[in-house]
This record gives C-alpha cells, sequence and structure tokens, in this order.
C-alpha cells in the first residue's frame, strides 16, 4: 500500500512582481504615451497575453469605464486593468506560476453596465456546458499532443439503450469501441461519468484513440454514462450505483466481450463524476479495481460545510462518513488529481490519503489549473495507465 505524489510548486507566482513590465510593453512605454500607429503595430505583431516566465500580461484596447479579468478559479476572482494615460490601451500584468493555465472572461464596464466577453486578441478558446472561455497558458504549458488528432485509427461510438427499474425508465447510453474492436477476446472496461460531455469538451475519442496506438493503454470499451440530474443522481449515490451495476454492466456484457476481472473494470468521473464513481466502487466492491477521479467535489473536513451550505455537499459528507465505516479494498488502484486553483483542491488530497488508509494504491498529480474539461483531459493520460497497466507501479 502506497501513495504516489506529484505536485508542480508555487514559487514562480509568488516570485513575479506585478509592478515590473513585460519586455515588449517597456518598449512600447519607454518613450512615454505611445502613439496610435505605434499602439497598432505593438497589437499586430504580438500574441496574446504575453507570456513570460511567472507572470503574463493581458491587453485591452478600447473606451470603456473599467475593464476587469474574471478568472473561474477559487470562489471567482477579478483583476483590474490599468489604463495607459492619453491613449485607449489598457494593461494587466498577473503573477502565475509556469507550466500551467486558467480560463477566464473580461468584464466591460460603460455607462454603469457591465458586458462579459471574451478576449478578443487571444484565439485560445476552451468550451464547456455552459459556453465558452477564453484560455490563458503560462509559461511552459503545452496542451498534450496526445489529446490532438494525429491520425490514429479511430474508434466508434455507437448507442445502447438500458431498461432501469432503478429510475422507472428506458436510457439510452453511448459507447466507445476501439479500432478494430473484435469480440475473440474480451476487453478492459472503463465506464466515464458525464462521458459524453468528455467527448465534447475534454477530447475524449481522439485522446483514447491515440493513447491505444501508442500502446500507452490497451484497448478498452468506454461506456460513456450521461444523466440528466447530475446533482440530484450522482450526490445521492445508492440508485445510481445499482442501475450501473446491476442494469447497465448486464447490458455491456451482454452486447461486448468484456473481461470479468475487477481489476480490468474502472470507473471514472469528474467533480460530482467522481463522487458518483467513488461511491459506486465501495457500495459494489470487487467490481472495479480501479478509479480515475478528478476534482471530486468531496468533503472530509465537515468544518467545511460552514462556507458550502448547498444540500449536495452535506450529501456528500454523509456519504464519506459511510466510506470511513466500510471495510478496506486492498489489491485497487485509484488515481485522483485536482486543480491547484480549486476551492476544493486540499480536500481532494485528503481524499487521496483517505483512500490510500483503506488499502488503496493511489496516485496523486495537480496541476496549476481550475475546474475545468481541459485539465481533466490534461490528467488524462496518466490516470488511464495508472489504473488499466499494472507494470506501472514499478515506474512510480
Amino acid at each position: 500500500m502506497n501513495i504516489h505524489l506529484s505536485q508542480p510548486g508555487f514559487g514562480a507566482a509568488d516570485e513575479a512582481s506585478s509592478v515590473r513590465r513585460h519586455p515588449q510593453v517597456a518598449e512600447l512605454l519607454a518613450n512615454g504615451q505611445p502613439a496610435p500607429a505605434a499602439i497598432d503595430d505593438f497589437l499586430a505583431n504580438h500574441e496574446f497575453p504575453l507570456v513570460e516566465p511567472g507572470a503574463v500580461t493581458f491587453v485591452w484596447r478600447g473606451g470603456a469605464d473599467h475593464i476587469d479579468l474574471l478568472r473561474w478559479i477559487h470562489a471567482g476572482e477579478r483583476a483590474h486593468f490599468e489604463p495607459v494615460s492619453g491613449t485607449d490601451l489598457w494593461l494587466l500584468r498577473l503573477p502565475v506560476t509556469d507550466g500551467g493555465r486558467f480560463e477566464y472572461k473580461l468584464a466591460i464596464g460603460r455607462h454603469g453596465g457591465e458586458e462579459w466577453i471574451l478576449d478578443p486578441l487571444n484565439p485560445a478558446r476552451a468550451r464547456d456546458p455552459f459556453g465558452e472561455n477564453s484560455e490563458c497558458r503560462t509559461y511552459g504549458y503545452t496542451r498534450p499532443e496526445w489529446s490532438e488528432p494525429r491520425g490514429a485509427p479511430a474508434g466508434r461510438i455507437e448507442a445502447v439503450e438500458v431498461g432501469s427499474a432503478a429510475f422507472g425508465e428506458r436510457r439510452e447510453e453511448r459507447v466507445y469501441l476501439p479500432a478494430g474492436y473484435a469480440a475473440e477476446r474480451p476487453y478492459p472496461l472503463v465506464i466515464i461519468h458525464d462521458g459524453q460531455d468528455f467527448v465534447s469538451y475534454a477530447d475524449l475519442s481522439v485522446s483514447l484513440d491515440n493513447l491505444i496506438e501508442a500502446g500507452d493503454i490497451p484497448p478498452v470499451v468506454a461506456a460513456l454514462v450521461q444523466t440528466r440530474d447530475r446533482m440530484g443522481e450522482y450526490a445521492r449515490g445508492r440508485r445510481h450505483a445499482r442501475y450501473l451495476v446491476r442494469e447497465l454492466l448486464p447490458v455491456l456484457q451482454s452486447r461486448y466481450r468484456i473481461s470479468e476481472e475487477p481489476e480490468d473494470r474502472v470507473v471514472m468521473g469528474a467533480s460530482l463524476g467522481a463522487v458518483a464513481s467513488l461511491s459506486t466502487a465501495f457500495r459494489y466492491p470487487g467490481v472495479f479495481g480501479g478509479l480515475v477521479l478528478q476534482s471530486g467535489s468531496f468533503i472530509l473536513d465537515e468544518r467545511k460545510l460552514e462556507h458550502r451550505p448547498h444540500p449536495v455537499f452535506h450529501r456528500i459528507a454523509r456519504l464519506v462518513r459511510a466510506l470511513r465505516r466500510a471495510p478496506q479494498v486492498p489489491g485497487a488502484r485509484a488515481f485522483v488529481s485536482t486543480g491547484e486553483l480549486e476551492g476544493l483542491a486540499e480536500e481532494n488530497q485528503a481524499l487521496a490519503n483517505f483512500l490510500s488508509e483503506r488499502g488503496i494504491n493511489v496516485l496523486f498529480k495537480s496541476a496549476w489549473d481550475g475546474h475545468h474539461w481541459h485539465n481533466w483531459r490534461d490528467q488524462l493520460r496518466d490516470g488511464l495507465m495508472w489504473v488499466l497497466r499494472r507494470e506501472q507501479e514499478q515506474e512510480h
């Protein structure tokens, strides 16, 4: 039983000064108020935001009463742009940690009102079920190459209908099948909460194609579970777990060649999907040997409920109390990841420790990122390799 930690530090952000200027900004302002033509050239000849080790400079041009940068971190954060005297140019330099990312919008204040917009100078975007944000990539961050199309043989996604007595309805789920799927041999199974969202916002199918072709993970069958009521179904857990194990799993077994070995069965999810994954694994011990839990909405320290009054967190806290009474589950493996800019980052570190104490072999990783789909995408390879390839344990 062991727990493996991998956490980047915060040193660069602590050392960066918000007073200093990016070299290109310093050059623009070296002779005082820049002429409009000089600003035109500045905007035309640089990529924005301006990135340097430990800092990022955002730029806006236009008339406004105020410009704020809205970062989707912790409980939300505003940073104020400063106007360059005598011009319509606005600047904001923020200290950041290298090798990370965050999502944001610009708040443009005019005539007593405010409009939230994407950064027109920054082409990088990140989508989620609520829309689209601008994406800031700090110095040294690169999108994982395995998450982008590169010609790997493509798997296919097909629909599967499941009759559910637990919910009194028929549900249509999606299933990813790897390229060259053949029923002559058993395949590992990964049940992915919000799986269709993972496909839409976290490049899941492309990533699976690439990881399988590279040999990073074996060919897998992935059930892409989706629900219309995440807050209710995932947090309560009991009926959802029964649906997965007693209803969905038998349908998958009847239709596809799936391994009978628990170590070849993984349940995965992000946010409330992580809660549902853990709840299912503990309610039905011995069914799943692997857990991928990303940015879980867990409450292990009940004193934090004071600042999170929503009933869903109280239900999750009761779930954790029940898990503390559950027997140990030796032999299982779990990957736990979080973004250091999330409000529950410490709780996910505590979750990793808790699972290790319960006899689970845990790999914990964190990134300088928020509660976002691209964060979960970027951690996907490490998570699936940890739970699907047993020889990886020796390397860690």
